[in-house]
């Protein structure tokens, strides 16, 4: 079926993780199983990561809908001066 995904972007400041949620990303497939959607990071952040929460420092390219509503997923910026701000989208 068709897929459809809602997502507002995140603006993060120098040093900030912001925990993704279902605010920011959200789909559905017209399934009853949204839990098995998966999102492929196919345009990772500039300055700074994807990351699983259980395994912090290390990046990810994918995450399920599941992780995102156990809230286990976080956009972290790398503390680079020259880009003290970027969006997620």
């Amino acid at each position: 079926g068709d897929i459809v995904l809602f997502a507002k972007p995140v603006t993060l400041t120098e040093g900030d993780r912001v925990t993704l949620t279902t605010d920011v990303p959200l789909a559905t497939d017209g399934t009853s199983k949204p839990e098995k959607l998966l999102y492929a990071v196919s345009l990772p952040p500039v300055h700074g990561q994807i990351e699983h929460i259980n395994y912090p420092g290390v990046p990810i390219s994918s995450y399920s809908q599941l992780d995102v509503v156990a809230q286990k997923v976080s956009n972290v910026h790398d503390n680079s001066h020259e880009a003290s701000k970027e969006s997620l989208r």
